[in-house]
C-alpha cells in the first residue's frame, strides 16, 4: 500500500491549483468507474470546495448522480498511459479499473475508492446545482477529507524532487502531456 498523509482542509485547494490533470473516481452500490478529468479546480478554502466537468453523457456522471460523491485523484506521471486509456473508453463498456490494472483503496470519508500510484487525493460530496449541472456539465462539490503522497506534498506545498515518475501530469491533446517542472520561488527567504 502507497504511503499517504492527511492535508489539512484549509491547504486543500493547493493541490490542484497548479491545473494538474485528474482522475474522477465514483461509485454506487456495486457499481464503480474511473475516467480522466482536465477541468477540474479549487474554487474555495474554507470549506474547501472545487468545480468538475462531468459530461452528461458519460458512465461517471450516472454515478455521481446517484451516489452524490466523487474523488478527485491526482496521477503520477508514472500512471500517463493508465490516464490516457481510462479517458478514452466508457466505463459502461468496461471495467477500466480491471483492464488498467488499477489498485485502489477504500477512502475515509465516501464510499468511492481511491487510486493507488497518485500523488493526491480529494474526497467530495456534490453541492446539488442542477442547473450548473444541466446546462453546463459542471459539477461544484465540498472537499470533506484530502490526502497527498508525503514524498512531493508536506508542509503544506508540493515539492517534487528529482524522481520524474513522481510529477503531477498537465494534458495538452492527441495523447501528449507536460509534467509539472520544477519550482521555484522568488522570495529570497525560500528555498
Amino acid at each position: 500500500m502507497q504511503d499517504f498523509a492527511p492535508v489539512a482542509l484549509d491547504k486543500a485547494a493547493i493541490l490542484l491549483n497548479h491545473g494538474p490533470v485528474t482522475l474522477v473516481t465514483s461509485a454506487h452500490g456495486d457499481a464503480r468507474n474511473v475516467m480522466a478529468a482536465s477541468w477540474a479546480m479549487p474554487l474555495d478554502f474554507m470549506p474547501p470546495k472545487v468545480a468538475v466537468v462531468i459530461d452528461a453523457r458519460t458512465y461517471t456522471r450516472r454515478l455521481i448522480e446517484s451516489s452524490g460523491e466523487f474523488a478527485l485523484n491526482v496521477p503520477a506521471r508514472a500512471l500517463a498511459a493508465a490516464t490516457l486509456a481510462v479517458g478514452s473508453v466508457s466505463g459502461a463498456q468496461e471495467d477500466k479499473f480491471a483492464t488498467q490494472r488499477l489498485a485502489t483503496f477504500a477512502a475515509s470519508r465516501i464510499a468511492v475508492p481511491l487510486l493507488e500510484g497518485c500523488i493526491a487525493w480529494l474526497e467530495c460530496r456534490v453541492l446539488p446545482e442542477p442547473h450548473n449541472q444541466q446546462r453546463y456539465d459542471l459539477f461544484l462539490a465540498e472537499v470533506v477529507a484530502a490526502w497527498a503522497d508525503p514524498a512531493v506534498f508536506s508542509a503544506g506545498r508540493w515539492q517534487f524532487g528529482d524522481d520524474d515518475a513522481l510529477r503531477s501530469m498537465h494534458y495538452v491533446a492527441g495523447g501528449w502531456f507536460f509534467a509539472t517542472g520544477e519550482a521555484f520561488s522568488v522570495n529570497d527567504d525560500e528555498p
